[in-house]
């Protein structure tokens, strides 16, 4: 089961810091935008440090689709919480509908025709 739950731990890791170096900057927009940069590299150097292991244990267990898809599920749901706690934006009922057809998506991903 542990083969199962690492990679999803480490990819959830992984999302935290790949959501602050993507987004995190938002929150300061008089910075310098190369400040900004290569803050932003320093952190992806993080997110690389669990997102390449995760990857690479994943796919004893996972194929690569499958992972790509439990890492954008995950995206999503790190994405949305950051939104909201972060920058303070709402999480409106479209949101909720495509987060729904992505579901949709993992189903038959993950469904053994």
């Amino acid at each position: 089961m542990i083969k199962y739950i690492t990679p999803i731990a480490l990819l959830t890791i992984s999302n935290v810091f790949m959501t602050f170096a993507w987004y995190g900057h938002l929150r300061y927009r008089n910075t310098a935008l190369i400040y900004v940069i290569l803050i932003s590299w320093g952190i992806a150097f993080f997110e690389y440090c669990f997102q390449v292991p995760a990857n690479r244990i994943g796919y004893d267990v996972y194929t690569a689709a499958q992972l790509k898809t439990i890492q954008e599920v995950i995206t999503l749901i790190v994405f949305s919480g950051f939104s909201i706690l972060y920058l303070k934006e709402q999480f409106r009922w479209n949101y909720l509908i495509g987060f729904l057809f992505i579901i949709l998506a993992v189903f038959f991903i993950f469904k053994k025709w």
